[in-house]
């Protein structure tokens, strides 16, 4: 689901990849396509600039730093790709007497295994997927491991329904129109039915307070079992600390902390723009499809990966991407500025509605809808409608089968021949890695027999039952 969509994963490599396997997809990546040469490493951007001849031309000035020499170059136009996981959202202030605990405290930036933690009682403060994460891995060495949450979060395993991954089961355009066309408090009773189904959450103090509005859940396989086995004790918000102390909302203290780790988030910076290019108030920026400044006289400057999607950033950074330079080429228009600002104001409404106001919300967007959007402006989004008459097999796929990031490759610019091969055979390449040991199906005559039979003894308790 989040491999680039004319170049899909190796099909011996896992469905959830290590990082180290994402490292030499990308290798591979860059190296087929022959990026490499275009790329200069080990360098520093210390600032983009409108160039003076911005007005006429839409050039920008942007200065980079290598080995302690700084150096200007013009471009004709820039991408912005520094992501929103750079700057960790600290909120000290919010932490009374975190100034006087005597143990060591950091952002989860800063973590990078469990080594150091032995025998350690550690408080993560936090319970985003990298604070869930860390907890676990924590659990296994330090003494005592506790996991604080304001809000609680629904848990979803990656083995998801008969062991698929959960994102090819819940990334559909099936699911995607249920859930945009039932009432949202059937699609909210739904959700909350399907989470419950492994484990009630409210018997593992997981269960979200806020369940008004939709919510990326927290991808976790092992949480409940170290829940379970006592090794991570979920505690509501922090409220205080003191030297070796932390005071929780409930009233509950814990002694002895040692350890205490900051999930708390990131906040959106650009330290080489200009503030009046891009205003960042709230964790928030008035971004035209969360790509373009809006108060841009020439579109030749756009964000990518600006967006966390419920579904995989790669490929709505990929289709930004083919967009963007689209638009800096001519080929595709931005509206009359006025139209721009009505268009994200009316985004701002419906991520409102959807996602609620929380700060760790606000670049959420639709995966599908997202992804149409943009490819309908390209030319690329398929037309499901149309195979529908044309290719009727390829047309139900692409419906109700993960929207996997082949499908925008189907026709239009950049249309990938391989592409409608790969689609028809996503699942083959999603079992194979699993199935690394043939398994001998049953005899269908036995299992007929035995069915058989049951229905028989169910067929003569029934008589019998009738008889008395």
């Amino acid at each position: 689901m989040m491999c680039f969509s004319d170049f899909p994963f190796p099909e011996n490599f896992p469905n959830f990849l290590h990082n180290s396997k994402m490292l030499e997809y990308y290798w591979e990546y860059a190296e087929r396509f022959g990026l490499l040469k275009h790329i200069q490493f080990q360098t520093v951007v210390r600032s983009v600039k409108k160039h003076p001849s911005y007005r006429s031309t839409g050039q920008w000035e942007v200065t980079t730093e290598r080995n302690s020499k700084q150096e200007t170059t013009t471009f004709d136009a820039v991408m912005i790709c520094n992501g929103h996981h750079s700057e960790p959202y600290y909120p000290l202030e919010a932490f009374p007497g975190i100034n006087t605990f005597r143990g060591q405290y950091f952002h989860s930036r800063e973590y990078k295994n469990a080594d150091a933690f032995k025998g350690k009682r550690i408080v993560i403060v936090g319970m985003g997927n990298s604070g869930a994460d860390i907890a676990v891995e924590l659990s296994r060495t330090a003494a005592q491991v506790f996991l604080s949450t304001r809000r609680g979060s629904w848990v979803v395993s990656r083995a998801f329904d008969h062991g698929y991954p959960c994102d090819i089961c819940l990334v559909t355009r099936f699911q995607n129109w249920l859930r945009n066309t039932l009432p949202a408090p059937v699609v909210l009773w739904l959700n909350k039915k399907k989470s419950n189904d492994r484990l009630n959450h409210e018997n593992y103090g997981l269960q979200p307070r806020d369940r008004s509005q939709f919510k990326e859940p927290l991808f976790n396989d092992e949480l409940p079992s170290r829940i379970i086995c006592g090794y991570v004790v979920i505690k509501p918000n922090v409220t205080e600390f003191t030297e070796t102390a932390v005071k929780f909302s409930d009233g509950s203290f814990e002694e002895n902390v040692d350890v205490v780790i900051f999930a708390t988030g990131y906040n959106l910076s650009f330290p080489f723009l200009d503030e009046s290019l891009i205003k960042v108030g709230n964790n928030k920026t008035s971004l035209y499809r969360n790509i373009f400044p809006a108060n841009l006289e020439k579109p030749t400057l756009g964000v990518i990966g600006l967006v966390q999607p419920l579904g995989p950033v790669m490929p709505s950074s990929e289709i930004q991407a083919r967009w963007v330079t689209r638009v800096f080429k001519g080929l595709c228009t931005l509206p009359p500025p006025d139209a721009v600002m009505k268009d994200i104001e009316k985004k701002r409404e419906i991520a409102l509605s959807r996602f609620g106001p929380r700060r760790e919300r606000t670049l959420y967007v639709d995966y599908i809808e997202y992804m149409d959007e943009l490819s309908a402006d390209i030319g690329c989004k398929p037309n499901i409608l149309g195979y529908l008459l044309t290719d009727p097999v390829l047309a139900l796929t692409l419906f109700f089968g993960p929207c996997t990031p082949t499908q925008f490759r189907l026709a239009g610019p950049g249309k990938w021949p391989m592409a409608r091969k790969q689609i028809m055979t996503t699942w083959d390449r999603i079992l194979k890695p699993t199935k690394t040991r043939v398994v001998e199906k049953q005899d269908k005559s036995s299992v007929s027999m035995i069915f058989g039979l049951w229905g028989l003894c169910v067929l003569v308790l029934l008589l019998v039952a009738n008889m008395i």
